[in-house]
C-alpha cells in the first residue's frame, strides 16, 4: 500500500491487481509487494536517487527504476546500506518500451521479482532446508531490513510529479513523462508491505543417463519449470528444449550412443523465487557434487530474442562455446554459422559475446556456491530487451510476435548448442574445459591493483605475495598443459587422472578460509564477501574516493562510516592470495612436485 496523507488500507487480492483512487490529493495503490520482503511500513519523504552516489537521510522512501534485464535485488540492497526506509522499483520507457503498437509493455504494469540478495531459502542460509533439518532461528543476510514495492509507470508518474528539489542527473532522466526528474524530496509518503510467510513444498524432476567409463561424473543440464505468470520466455521454452533434448539423448542412446559420463536432466521449481530448487538442490548434495559434478548449463531465459547472441559463463567453457558457435548454423541469417553472425560486426567475438553469471540465474550458484563451471545462454534482441518478463504479458503469442515468427528456428538453435555443449563435455576422452583461461582472468583483474600498488607502498604495504600467487598459477596451467600434450588419449588411467584435476579448477577458487553459512558464495572472483577480488579492489579504491578515514573527506560515493582500514585490507588481501595460491598448489598435482616457501 502506498498512500499520501493519512489514508490505509491493506494489500490483499491476486498479485496482478491494482487499483489506483484519486481523491482530495490522496492516492492509494494496492499491489503485491515484492517476494520475501518483510510485512513492515515505512514512513517518509519520496526521493528518486541514483543509489550508489548519496547517503540518504534516514527514513526516505526511494523511487528507482529497473533495468530490462537486472531484477530488484542492487537497488534494494544499495537503499538499505545507505538508509533508505523503503524502495518503490517500476519500469521506465527508457529501459521497458511501453507503445503497445510496437508490443511493449503497459504503462499500467508493474514487473515482480524477489529481493533476497542470495539464492536458494533465505531461512537456511547455506544449508539444505528438508524436512528432518532442525533450522537454527537465522535468516540470510541478503534479505532486506526495509519494505520494496513495484509499481507501475503511471503510479510512478504521480510520484515522481510531486518531487521537488534539484534536478536529476541527465542520465538518470528517463522517458516518463515527468520533466525534468528531480531527485526530491516530496510530500509525506506512507509504504505498507503486507507480505505471508508460507512454508510450500517444492519439486525438482531428475533424468539420467548413466555414463560408461565414468558413470560417477555428472554433465548436468537444467531449466526452471516455475513462472509467476504464463512464463513463456522465463521457464516454457527452456522446460520444452530440455524435454526435446532428454527425447534426443535416448533415442541415441536407443541406437547405440554411450557417453562415457553420466547425463543428468533435472526440471528446477522454485525459481522465481531465488532458484530455491537448485541451491537446495546444491546444499543437500554439495560434498558429492564438488567432486562429480563436471559442468552445468542452463536453459532458463534462452530465447528472448533472435539478433544478439550471449553466453554468460565460467572463463572455462570460452574456448569451448567458441567451438561450438562454429557448429551451429544462425538461426536469422541464411548460409552463416552462429560465430559468424556475432562476428559479422564486431573481430572479438568474446567480447561481443561472453557475459558474467547474474545472481538470478541457476547456473550462479552452480559455480558461485558449489564451484561448478556453468554457461547460460541467451539470445536476444538488439537495442531492445524483452519487456514481458515477470509479468502476466508473458505469454507465448507475445514472445512468438516479439521473433517475428522466429521463435521455432531460434529454439531449435539453442537445442542443438544445449546438444553439442553435452555431447563433448560427456563424450570426449579428455574435458574440453581451458583451465588456463583463469590465467588471462587472474591477470586482468590482478592487473587492475597495479594503479593502487603507489598508494599502498606509502602506507607500508605490498602486492608481492597475491602476485607471486599469480604467478604460480599461470606456471602451473602451463605445466599441466605441456603434461597432456605429451600424453597418449589412450591411456585411460592417465586421462581419468588429467580430467579429475581439470574439473575441479572452479572448486580451487571457492575460499576455503571462509564459511559457507556466513559467506555462501565463496568464489573469489564471481562471489560476493569481502574473500572476493572485487571487495579488495573496491576497499582499495577507497584510498582516491576521499573514504580514507578522514570525516572531512566523506566521499558521495561510499556508505556512511566507511573508509579504508588497513587490518581489513590485510585480511582481505591474505584471504585472496591463499585462495589463488592453493589453486595453483592443487593444478601442480603431487605435493612433492610444488615448491612454496612458507
Amino acid at each position: 500500500m502506498l498512500g499520501w496523507g493519512t489514508d490505509t488500507e491493506e494489500c490483499r487480492g491476486q498479485w496482478d491487481s491494482a487499483k489506483a483512487l484519486g481523491e482530495g490529493g490522496k492516492m492509494r495503490v494496492r499491489r503485491c509487494p515484492q517476494a520475501l520482503c518483510a510485512s513492515m511500513r515505512a514512513e517518509g519523504r519520496p526521493c528518486y536517487f541514483p543509489l550508489p552516489c548519496f547517503s540518504c537521510p534516514y527514513n526516505w522512501v526511494l523511487s528507482g527504476r529497473r533495468g530490462p534485464l537486472a531484477t530488484s535485488l542492487p537497488q534494494v540492497a544499495s537503499a538499505q546500506d545507505f538508509g533508505a526506509g523503503g524502495v518503490l522499483i517500476y519500469p521506465d520507457p527508457a529501459d521497458f518500451s511501453q507503445d503497445l503498437h510496437k508490443l511493449g509493455l503497459s504503462s499500467h504494469r508493474a514487473v515482480y521479482g524477489h529481493v533476497h540478495l542470495g539464492t536458494g531459502d533465505p531461512y537456511t542460509p547455506g544449508f539444505p532446508s528438508f524436512n528432518q533439518t532442525q533450522f537454527p532461528p537465522v535468516q540470510s543476510s541478503g534479505l532486506p531490513n526495509i519494505p520494496a514495492q513495484p509499481i507501475s509507470a503511471d503510479i510512478a508518474s504521480l510520484l515522481l510529479r510531486k518531487l521537488q528539489g534539484p534536478v536529476a542527473p541527465q542520465e538518470w532522466q528517463g522517458r516518463l513523462p515527468v520533466s525534468p526528474y528531480r531527485l526530491g524530496p516530496g510530500p509525506g509518503l506512507r509504504l505498507g508491505v503486507n507480505n505471508h510467510r508460507v512454508s510450500t513444498p517444492i519439486s525438482n524432476i531428475f533424468g539420467c543417463i548413466e555414463g560408461r567409463s565414468e558413470p560417477d561424473h555428472y554433465v548436468v543440464i537444467g531449466a526452471q519449470r516455475d513462472a509467476w505468470g504464463p512464463g513463456a520466455a522465463k521457464s516454457a521454452v527452456g522446460t520444452a528444449i530440455l524435454l526435446e533434448l532428454v527425447r534426443t539423448f535416448s533415442s541415441m542412446v536407443s541406437n547405440g550412443f554411450q557417453p562415457r559420463r553420466s547425463l543428468l536432466f533435472i526440471s528446477w521449481d522454485g525459481g522465481d523465487f531465488g532458484s530455491v530448487g537448485s541451491t537446495e538442490w546444491l546444499e543437500g548434495y554439495l560434498s558429492v557434487l564438488h567432486l562429480k559434478a563436471v559442468v552445468y548449463v542452463s536453459l532458463d531465459n534462452a530465447v528472448l530474442g533472435d539478433d544478439k547472441f550471449h553466453a554468460k559463463t565460467s572463463p572455462l567453457l570460452i574456448s569451448l562455446i567458441e567451438n561450438i558457435l562454429k557448429q551451429v548454423d544462425s538461426p536469422n541469417r541464411s548460409g552463416q554459422t552462429l560465430f559468424e553472425q556475432v562476428t559479422f560486426n564486431s573481430h572479438s567475438w568474446d567480447a561481443e559475446v561472453i557475459r558474467p553469471l547474474p545472481m538470478d540465474s541457476s547456473a550462479y550458484s552452480f559455480t558461485a556456491f558449489a564451484g561448478v563451471p556453468a554457461v547460460e545462454f541467451s539470445f536476444v534482441e538488439d537495442g531492445q530487451a524483452y519487456p514481458f518478463l515477470h509479468t502476466k504479458d508473458d505469454t507465448y503469442e507475445n514472445l512468438h510476435m516479439m521473433l517475428r515468427g522466429r521463435l521455432p528456428a531460434v529454439a531449435q538453435a539453442v537445442a542443438q548448442l544445449a546438444g553439442q555443449l553435452l555431447i563433448r563435455l560427456s563424450h570426449d576422452h579428455l574435458l574440453p574445459l581451458d583451465f588456463g583461461r583463469y590465467g588471462d582472468v587472474v591477470l586482468r583483474h590482478i592487473g587492475s591493483l597495479n594503479e593502487f600498488s603507489g598508494d599502498l607502498k606509502a602506507r607500508g604495504l605490498t602486492l608481492q605475495w597475491v602476485y607471486s600467487a599469480r604467478g604460480d598459477y599461470i606456471r602451473a596451467a602451463e605445466k599441466l598443459r605441456k603434461e597432456i600434450y605429451s600424453s597418449e588419449e589412450s591411456d585411460e588411467r592417465l586421462m581419468r587422472m588429467y580430467n579429475v584435476r581439470i574439473m575441479r579448477v572452479e572448486f580451487y577458487f571457492l575460499s576455503q578460509y571462509v564459511s559457507p553459512a556466513d559467506s555462501p558464495f565463496r568464489h573469489i572472483f564471481l562471489g560476493r564477501g569481502d574473500h572476493t577480488l572485487g571487495a579488495l579492489l573496491d576497499h582499495v579504491r577507497l584510498l582516491r574516493s576521499g573514504g580514507s578515514g578522514d570525516p572531512g573527506a566523506a566521499a558521495s560515493r561510499v556508505a556512511p562510516g566507511l573508509g579504508f582500514q588497513e587490518s581489513r585490507f590485510r585480511r582481505q588481501l591474505a584471504l585472496l592470495t591463499w585462495t589463488l595460491q592453493g589453486a595453483a598448489n592443487a593444478l601442480s598435482g603431487d605435493v612433492w612436485n610444488i615448491d612454496n616457501n612458507f
